[in-house]
């Protein structure tokens, strides 16, 4: 069997869209998150098969190399990577979908340094060695589609994260090519919800699961 890792942020968690101000109300992830069977990954899982394993592993709000100071350092998504790596070895690809989160105002990143970041974590993931034999997985990078109107996510991210959330796609592929990664721009394809403009709705993880199961065969 096939071993595909998807490493992400609250939409690979399976997050739903957030209607409430969460400065009044606790917000409990447990609570704001699909099944297993409506996130994407779990799209991916049915349209593949049982010749591969789908592997879901996503954390709310992480980054792509940032320590977060107000949510947890924990969060850097550069700091878990090769011990999630080396826990489920080997693996034939990666899918590697982050970069919203780094939008958030209190980084102040450009959407340069956003890819940047991704370059580095696919550098990190080739000299891993947790692919076949010893070999690097393949690495599919997803670029996340644009914000859209921000609404009880205003605060976080800014119309500023709106613009530079538009900036990404053109600087993931030139860092997928820098790395011999394989490409995906999701905003070609999916858009995020009205509901907060950051996170997917059901209809729009359905597409993107098996939008991302086409390239997986390709590649696999």
């Amino acid at each position: 069997m096939k071993t595909i890792l998807c490493y992400g942020d609250s939409n690979t968690h399976g997050t739903r869209p957030i209607d409430f101000d969460m400065l009044e109300t606790e917000f409990i992830p447990s609570h704001y998150r699909y099944p297993k069977e409506k996130r994407w990954t779990g799209v991916l899982q049915k349209e593949l098969g049982d010749e591969f394993v789908v592997i879901e592993k996503g954390l709310n709000s992480r980054t792509t190399v940032i320590s977060d100071p107000t949510e947890g350092i924990y969060r850097n998504g550069l700091s878990y990577i090769i011990p999630c790596l080396e826990s489920h070895a080997p693996i034939d690809l990666i899918i590697l979908m982050l970069g919203t989160n780094d939008l958030k105002i209190k980084f102040s990143l450009t959407a340069f340094d956003i890819a940047i970041g991704i370059s580095i974590l696919a550098d990190t993931i080739k000299k891993s060695g947790t692919g076949i034999d010893g070999s690097s997985p393949d690495i599919l990078i997803l670029c996340p589609p644009p914000l859209g109107k921000l609404t009880f996510l205003k605060e976080i991210f800014g119309e500023e994260g709106v613009k530079k959330s538009k900036e990404l796609a053109g600087n993931y592929k030139k860092v997928a090519k820098l790395n011999n990664c394989h490409f995906l721009d999701t905003g070609s394809i999916i858009k995020t919800s009205n509901i907060d403009g950051v996170h997917y709705e059901p209809e729009t993880l359905e597409k993107l699961g098996k939008a991302v199961s086409r390239e997986v065969l390709k590649i696999l």
